[in-house]
């Protein structure tokens, strides 16, 4: 039997350790990497090319929103279970955005995360039972709607990390390092965000992440 191959991301040595035991014992699972932070996530992601990645989402470093969003650039066969004790309609719909396929809460059985990570494998969604039935459904069919961009909308997807990684305290020479670009061309970014978005501010830029709900004050301080 081919086994799923799993790479397990939390800054918690506690969680890494319980996940590693409990998806090991499953004849159909191997626990093949551990990363506790964003940016080992993102390198062992590379490296191990792992099938399906459990990770949380506020891990310090590079937040699990952008790892996932790397990843899927840089390893697109790689399926993402957010694990977190965050419930909030608006995180799972960000998670889900940004390209993951499962979310699952810390406070669920643990029948959740390994139904998760089965049905990842697969190519299909999963919530944790303690999550809203229908926060997919209405996720999809936001995707399918095509309103006039305004905003945060009006940035590339590579304008909408940046931004992302901006808001979380970012340096120009940090943020070029993890995406793997110049300092000049981020600064580019940056100055088109700006324009864009009418806002010359780092400040401005975080209450105005915080209102559209793109950086929450509970989801950056894990």
């Amino acid at each position: 039997m081919k086994k799923i191959r799993i790479l397990i991301a939390d800054d918690h040595a506690i969680i890494r350790e319980g996940l590693r035991q409990l998806l090991n014992v499953q004849a159909d699972m191997e626990v093949v990497g551990e990363a506790e932070d964003g940016c080992r996530a993102l390198e062992m992601a590379k490296s191990n090319r792992p099938d399906v990645i459990v990770l949380d989402i506020g891990m310090p470093g590079l937040s699990g929103l952008d790892v996932i969003s790397l990843i899927r650039e840089t390893v697109p066969s790689a399926r993402m279970v957010v694990l977190s004790m965050h419930a909030k309609e608006s995180y799972v719909h960000q998670a889900l955005a940004s390209g993951a396929i499962g979310y699952v809460l810390k406070a669920s059985p643990s029948t959740d995360i390994i139904e998760a990570i089965r049905a990842a494998y697969r190519g299909e969604y999963f919530l944790s039972s303690k999550i809203r039935a229908d926060v997919i459904g209405s996720y999809v069919r936001s995707r399918e709607k095509t309103p006039a961009p305004k905003g945060y909308e009006l940035l590339t997807e590579r304008e909408q990390q940046v931004f992302r990684l901006v808001v979380e305290g970012n340096s120009t020479a940090r943020i070029a390092d993890i995406l793997c670009v110049s300092a000049k061309t981020v600064e580019k970014h940056r100055t088109s965000i700006m324009n864009k978005l009418g806002i010359h501010d780092r400040l401005e830029l975080l209450k105005y992440a915080i209102k559209i709900g793109v950086a929450d004050p509970d989801l950056w301080e894990g």
